[in-house]
């Protein structure tokens, strides 16, 4: 039996533990340097730079230059799209009682995060349950499809729908939530609605991890916005 190289290729890639954990810290879309990331991968700065090479140059990573400096960030949404499954491959495990710091983090992760450039977590796939109850989109074929009255709702609320469907990627993208193991909305129009939500300050990220925090403003509007939300990032089901 033979297998595409392709497959080869990134299960090497990212297969090693380093590299991974690099990947892994760029979920959330945002760039680091080559030092921050060598620290995240408990790795020496110059070997560091021989794992980013390897996968900058498989197309996994972009680079850019500022000065004296290289940020490195995952190269497109196709990238976070097709790492974010993988996690589903593994099973729940229970976390050692010494632990306990690491397990609070994930905890946090598990109700808001970013998946790359949209919510993700008990929070993204209750602003999508809420539209979708309200039928202002519906699945259809692996993705969602936004109707009429979820374009006038998603206008309202600051949303640039017209541009997100100008991009070239998927517009709303049924993205499995690793955690929740039930769809968020991702693609163009879930980054929007991240934006829009974010620049309103409902919502906030952290500066040094994939979570977000509802503000005060956010725990006053956004039950109003998408009836149910508060009460779904409250429950402990």
């Amino acid at each position: 039996m033979s297998v595409d190289p392709s497959f080869a290729l990134i299960g090497a890639l990212i297969g090693v533990p380093a590299r991974a954990n690099m990947m892994a810290s760029l979920m959330d879309g945002r760039a680091q340097t080559a030092t921050e990331l060598a620290f995240v991968a408990g790795v020496t700065p110059q070997t560091a730079s021989s794992h980013l090479a390897k996968l900058t140059e498989a197309g996994l990573l972009a680079v850019e230059r500022q000065g004296r400096h290289r940020y490195y960030r995952l190269a497109g949404p196709a990238v976070a799209e097709a790492l974010e499954p993988l996690t589903h491959l593994i099973p729940d495990r229970r976390v050692p009682e010494r632990r306990r710091v690491h397990a609070r983090r994930v905890g946090e992760l598990r109700t808001a995060r970013m998946c790359y450039d949209h919510l993700a977590g008990r929070l993204g796939v209750a602003l999508t349950d809420s539209l979708l109850k309200r039928r202002y989109m519906r699945r259809v074929e692996g993705d969602f499809k936004l109707g009429p009255k979820g374009r006038g709702f998603l206008a309202e609320l600051g949303v640039d729908v017209e541009a997100a469907e100008g991009q070239r990627r998927h517009f709303a993208r049924c993205c499995l939530d690793w955690s929740e193991r039930r769809p968020h909305l991702g693609g163009a129009l879930g980054a929007a609605l991240a934006e829009r939500l974010m620049a309103a300050k409902w919502l906030k990220r952290d500066r040094k991890s994939r979570k977000v925090v509802v503000t005060a403003a956010g725990k006053a509007a956004l039950p109003e916005a998408f009836p149910g939300l508060i009460a779904a990032l409250d429950s402990d089901d």
